[in-house]
């Protein structure tokens, strides 16, 4: 006989479900956590790219500018105390932990000057042209390597990147990067000016602003983390990729905000533990490949959770469609 009733739609997959899958199939495959682990090590006992030199005299401009302005020496102390430590620690090899396809690096935003080894070979950035050859260098260098390393773990988390070839996960990977670039400075330029107009109207409007844009950030942050998603588990180009991750995020937005919140939680709470060390401790190693392991674990889960909730959706479309029917019996 024929049902007349519909069939019942499952419930969506869970945010607990993913990260468990993602754990077990990155514990089956430990290898997968090297390109993060290597990335850390590189910028831990490597060759440190500096732009002490041509930052030097730029900052003593601004320090002069905001002592004309009438700012307290202690505010200008404060100041002077970041600009030096920024002019010291930061390093241009950093570059290549690129946003948001990218691997994953502890030390890339922390700079750090000793390790066991003793100090780091100091390589001096002298001239502005040298430094924008290095920036579009290893900001393509560092999206080439993200593209092959989002490959590697969708692949060890089951989605169908084994049939994506490697040279399309590259193109579609810097595409996608450019394609996003782009988006990010037709958004911000205008923001940028929209700042300095409500600065000159009233010093309290731009913290508004931002304090709306935190508001709204979780329509704006699910979109762009699972916009990458597409290119390696359905093998869509960037541009279909981008509109798949927006469809996603329109209808599971509740449940996809959560996956993201706890990536982010997780990701971000864990890593004030892997800093503990000290930069010239071997024990700072054992944070650098817990780091690995869980970010690589994380993105592992968050290829689980893109592919299984877009099977769901495609069920529900189905199902909601007229006519469907249970099967018969």
């Amino acid at each position: 006989m024929q049902a007349s009733a519909k069939t019942e739609l499952p419930p969506p997959p869970g945010v607990i479900g993913a990260l468990v899958t993602g754990l077990d199939a990155i514990s089956a495959r430990l290898w997968v956590i090297l390109p993060p682990l290597v990335l850390d090590l590189f910028l831990w006992v490597g060759p440190h790219l500096s732009i002490r030199r041509l930052t030097v005299g730029l900052f003593d401009q601004m320090l002069l500018m905001n002592e004309a302005r009438g700012y307290s020496l202690q505010e200008i102390a404060g100041l002077q105390e970041v600009l030096a430590n920024f002019n010291v620690r930061f390093n241009v090899f950093a570059l290549l932990r690129t946003f948001p396809i990218g691997i994953s690096s502890l030390l890339s935003g922390r700079g750090p000057l000793l390790s066991p080894l003793g100090t780091q070979n100091v390589i001096e950035v002298t001239s502005g042209l040298s430094l924008l050859s290095w920036f579009v260098a290893l900001t393509f260098l560092g999206w080439a390597l993200g593209g092959l390393y989002f490959r590697w773990v969708a692949e060890a988390a089951g989605s169908h990147a084994a049939t994506l070839a490697v040279g399309r996960a590259v193109t579609q990977t810097l595409f996608f990067s450019i394609l996003l670039s782009i988006f990010g400075l037709i958004i911000s330029v205008p923001f940028f000016l929209l700042v300095v107009v409500l600065q000159l109207i009233n010093p309290a409007l731009p913290q508004i602003l931002f304090l709306i844009i935190a508001l709204m950030a979780v329509w704006i942050v699910v979109p762009i983390f699972f916009a990458p998603h597409g290119i390696f588990v359905r093998r869509q180009n960037a541009l279909a990729s981008m509109l798949a991750s927006l469809r996603m995020a329109r209808f599971t937005l509740p449940l996809s905000s959560t996956f993201v919140l706890a990536v982010l939680v997780l990701s971000q709470g864990l890593n004030f533990l892997w800093r503990v060390p000290a930069e010239d401790s071997w024990l700072l190693l054992v944070g650098l490949t817990g780091h690995a392991f869980i970010t690589t674990v994380l993105l592992a889960a968050s290829f689980i959770y893109y592919r299984d909730m877009n099977i769901w959706l495609q069920a529900a479309t189905d199902h909601l469609k007229p006519g469907a029917t249970a099967p018969q019996m």
